[in-house]
């Protein structure tokens, strides 16, 4: 067998000599030699792109420019102005500034539309290119130049550059609705995220008496998976195999138990997940689930099973790669991707349950493997009409609550919402709004099909269809008129109480919240799911 092994290994090495060597031949030809001058780097970086195609997608090259999204990763911190920023309406806006930061502290408001980062043009820029101009040694400075809507003049703003503590709570506090209730919205798993969870929790708790918790992992992409493990502490008592992973290098292969006295140990405890929570989110959910100590309530998870490492590289780059798979309490994998490493599993959307895996939760329920976590209680996100995705793309509430900011100096929140909404819509017949519905995409590609003969007898009938759907356009702006008037007062509540009087203000009709408010005020019931 030793000998096997031996021959085995000296196989694997002497393929890699070969086409090692016959690559290099071949990059050098066509570097040298091609009827077309080829650019050296993005030649080998395209090799090197398709080899890592041929794996997961969660095996990558991490470029220099791209090594700072690991470090806030790694360490939760980096050194800028504390600005988010994003793509509005073909501009680059400010999205939010950081509380307590540099450019909230010398007046950078939600909307400014950036122009200059140290007088370069950024307007052809992406959100992450002025990511990268703003940050810096902390203490240097940095010249932003905005546009405010109403003022005629850009703005000069010298920023001072510091060190950011990336915050993975965005949000938290007790209910409005139901004060006895905890809430938590935990964005990612970076550094200290257990930490800033416990402690968000033991501040509630002295607030007074928190009766049941909800902790809010939708979109939560993952991070850190002993940030994950930590976080579990809270909830379970020491000593308990919460996951475990599994790679074909034996240090890969790694068991992780809870070590610290949970801080909430009996009290009700709902998950909030939808398709956009993943890898560390499902380690929470899924092993919380297993172990019967939470309620997972909304969309099936995203099924990012698969564990990744840095490997530091030369000239500042790295390599993300896959090494192993992790596995919850009960023993299930959560990976839901068809590649599964090689394995060839099929669209896992279309496997039926007898054909899956079946593990027991600690009481024992039955659950599933292979298609991410499944909540106990599902409810799916409503569909959004065409006409309210033709307004968020178009950053319509965003800029009506520019120029809404610019000519009112306080914000009433007990304005009249009929009256704001007439405004929107004034707003948007004011810019020429449009939006296509797929009925009218539909009636396009019918009168495109036609022959011209047919076209000519067909224009009667057809004009009468757009005026049809001309008038079912203005039904459906009063059918999603609450969807409307609330997203537009959100918007507006942003602007004069920051992000977190728009986390207060939203939670009041957040479906997923009020659903988790009624199992959690209703003991039986939240019982009957934990142990049927």
């Amino acid at each position: 067998m030793t000998g096997a092994g031996f021959v085995l290994r000296s196989d694997a090495y002497f393929l890699i000599k070969k086409n090692f060597t016959i690559f290099s031949e071949v990059y050098e030809n066509v570097s040298s030699i091609y009827i077309n001058e080829v650019d050296p780097e993005q030649l080998i970086r395209s090799g090197i792109n398709a080899m890592l195609d041929e794996l997961d997608p969660y095996t990558v090259l991490i470029d220099e420019s791209e090594s700072h999204q690991m470090d806030i990763v790694t360490t939760g911190q980096y050194a800028g102005v504390g600005l988010e920023i994003g793509a509005r309406g073909g501009q680059l806006v400010v999205i939010a500034p950081i509380e307590g930061y540099s450019a909230e502290k010398r007046g950078i408001r939600t909307g400014d539309v950036i122009m200059e980062v140290d007088g370069i043009d950024v307007s052809q820029m992406s959100p992450e290119d002025i990511q990268s101009l703003l940050r810096g040694e902390p203490g240097s400075k940095v010249i932003l130049t905005i546009h405010r809507f109403g003022i005629e003049d850009n703005l000069d703003f010298e920023l001072t550059r510091e060190t950011i503590d990336v915050k993975n709570i965005s949000y938290y506090g007790l209910l409005e609705e139901e004060p006895r209730i905890g809430y938590v919205l935990l964005q990612r798993f970076t550094q200290n995220a257990a930490e800033e969870v416990r402690s968000a929790i033991l501040e509630m708790e002295e607030e007074g008496s928190m009766e049941g918790l909800v902790l809010d992992l939708r979109n939560n992409p993952g991070g850190l998976l002993d940030e994950a493990v930590k976080l579990i502490d809270i909830f379970i008592p020491a000593g308990q195999k919460v996951v475990w992973t599994e790679g074909r290098m034996s240090r890969a292969n790694q068991v992780y138990e809870t070590s610290e006295d949970p801080v909430f140990k009996n009290k009700p405890l709902i998950i909030l997940q939808n398709h956009g929570s993943a890898s560390a989110s499902e380690i929470v959910s899924g092993s919380l689930q297993d172990l019967d100590r939470a309620v997972i309530i909304g969309e099936r998870s995203f099924g990012k099973g698969l564990v990744q490492i840095i490997q530091p590289l030369s000239y500042n780059t790295a390599l993300k790669i896959t090494t192993s798979k992790y596995f919850t309490a009960s023993g299930r994998s959560i990976q839901s991707t068809p590649f599964v490493t090689g394995e060839d599993v099929g669209s896992t959307d279309q496997v039926h349950d007898s054909l899956r895996n079946r593990f027991t939760t600690k009481s024992g329920r039955t659950v599933y493997e292979g298609i991410g976590i499944e909540p106990d209680i599902l409810k799916e996100n409503r569909q959004q009409s065409m006409l309210e995705i033709a307004l968020l793309q178009n950053s319509h509430y965003f800029f009506f609550a520019n120029e809404y900011t610019s000519e009112h100096e306080h914000f009433d929140q007990h304005n009249d919402r009929d009256m704001l909404f007439n405004e929107f819509m004034q707003y948007l017949d004011d810019n020429e709004f449009q939006y296509t519905t797929r009925a009218e995409r539909h009636l396009q590609r019918f009168g495109e099909s036609l022959d011209e003969f047919l076209n000519e007898e067909s224009i009667r009938p057809i004009q009468e269809m757009e005026e049809l759907i001309a008038i079912e356009k203005e039904k459906v702006k009063e059918k999603y008129s609450e969807y409307i008037k609330r997203e537009l007062y959100l918007e507006l509540v942003s602007r004069y109480e920051g992000r977190t009087g728009r986390m207060q203000k939203s939670l009041i009709n957040d479906e997923l919240t009020l659903e988790a408010i009624d199992v959690l005020k209703d003991n039986s019931r939240y019982a009957s799911i934990i142990n049927p």
